[in-house]
């Protein structure tokens, strides 16, 4: 597997993948029902965000990651960083490998710590793979994120020092 930075030639096989995780309603904010146009533009951010993607030798696209400021000027200094892998990809550690990839590179690019804002309490694999990386679990927003089928459940905000 080959992390490297994204292009808009590769947004038709991120897409699919991405409207599938967003449509299932389970594991991001997102509206459930959102168009291609407004997917890309938030998912392809322009500097100094980064997206990245992972490939295989032949070029399909496992999953991909983007990292921005988690907040403007004097926040500037604490990343954020959002995931997707692509369901057929799962298990196999592209999540952990994306993941590692992009600490590595906010470390890289001068933050000094990374934070998650929005993570669904009830994504065990995503809570448990931060946790190995070394986030801590600051805050939950009890009911902050409405469930497609547990109803309502608690968002957390997950931070680490880089």
């Amino acid at each position: 597997m080959l992390i490297r930075p994204a292009t808009t030639d590769d947004w038709p096989r991120i897409w699919p993948f991405l409207r599938r995780i967003v449509a299932a309603g389970d594991t991001y904010t997102w509206p459930r029902d959102v168009e291609e146009d407004t997917a890309r533009r938030l998912w392809l951010v322009p500097p100094p965000g980064r997206t990245v993607v992972a490939v295989t030798p032949d070029g399909a696209v496992l999953g991909s990651a983007k990292l921005v400021p988690n907040q403007l000027g004097p926040g500037g200094h604490v990343a954020n960083a959002s995931f997707m892998v692509a369901p057929e990809a799962g298990g196999r550690g592209v999540g952990r490998a994306l993941a590692e990839h992009v600490l590595e590179r906010a470390r890289a690019d001068g933050y000094r710590a990374m934070q998650f804002n929005a993570v669904v309490a009830t994504n065990t694999r995503a809570v448990a793979l931060w946790r190995s990386l070394g986030f801590e679990v600051v805050g939950r927003i009890p009911d902050g994120f409405h469930h497609p089928t547990r109803g309502y459940v608690d968002l957390l905000v997950m931070y680490r020092r880089l």
